[in-house]
């Protein structure tokens, strides 16, 4: 297993400053949608610039590397918010990468749209690890939004024929909402030494 000082994963808020680095994102992406088992959509460097300008996207760099990347988007008017396209560099993974951005990802959303179902489909037993540390739990896809566009999205993954075939019942990504009772609950939010790691 990869051991990284904690001080050594910077995270980030993308913004305007960050553009350059796009291409790098669409190439990680690239390779983890062609990985094995893996479901990913992937997005155009039209889509992503967007998400960089609307300060919707987080980066992660180790040693002033691009390490991975986290993007949220929102659905029904804002009634649904997802952290989408998580990814980390094959050679970054297995070292706190993935929960930092996944963490600060979550803490994004909360902020700017704390009254959204949060939601996610993912293929990662890691990333459900993760989400599940953040108070999300497995559900059925009839509880995920309905807009056509969230839909049109899982176009570009490979997997996308399952669920066309299943009417959008079901498909290899397992479907997560967060369950806001639990984070009353168990009082499940961002500590002060995870906010510290945002740098915004």
């Amino acid at each position: 297993m990869n051991i990284l000082d904690k001080d050594t994963i910077q995270v980030v808020l993308a913004d305007k400053n960050n553009l350059e680095y796009i291409p790098e994102v669409i190439e990680l992406l690239k390779i983890a949608a062609h990985k094995e088992g893996t479901g990913l959509a992937i997005r155009s460097a039209e889509y992503l610039n967007a998400k960089f300008l609307e300060e919707k996207a987080i980066i992660a760099f180790v040693n002033n590397k691009l390490a991975g990347f986290c993007y949220i988007e929102t659905w029904d008017h804002g009634k649904y918010i997802a952290n989408s396209g998580l990814i980390v560099s094959m050679e970054f993974r297995a070292c706190g990468v993935a929960k930092k951005i996944k963490k600060a990802a979550f803490e994004l959303s909360r902020k700017k749209y704390p009254n959204a179902k949060m939601f996610g489909l993912t293929t990662s037993l890691a990333v459900m690890k993760i989400n599940s540390s953040l108070g999300y739990v497995p559900v059925t896809f009839s509880e995920l939004t309905t807009d056509s566009q969230f839909w049109k999205g899982c176009e570009s993954c490979k997997y996308y024929d399952i669920l066309v075939r299943t009417k959008r019942g079901s498909c290899l990504c397992t479907a997560m909402v967060f369950n806001n009772s639990m984070e009353k609950e168990n009082n499940i939010k961002i500590t002060k030494d995870e906010k510290s790691c945002i740098s915004i």
